[in-house]
């Protein structure tokens, strides 16, 4: 499941949220972006939102180039 490239994602949270979210990761023996990581790949299998798989280069840039 882990990749070789990672992005940062930095957001704003209420404090509650995150004391949740730390014990949570706790919880579970997991980082606290590792358990970002796992709630949001949950959400999306729920709610049939398929994650692009990434290629060699990395996630997708874009349209392709048109002809």
């Amino acid at each position: 499941m882990a990749s070789t490239k990672t992005a940062n994602l930095t957001f704003r949270i209420d404090p509650a949220l995150k004391e949740a979210l730390r014990a949570a990761a706790q919880h579970e023996h997991r980082s606290v972006s590792n358990m970002v990581e796992v709630l949001i790949r949950d959400h999306c299998v729920r709610n049939g939102i398929a994650i692009p798989p990434l290629g060699p280069s990395g996630p997708p840039q874009g349209d392709e180039p048109r002809s």
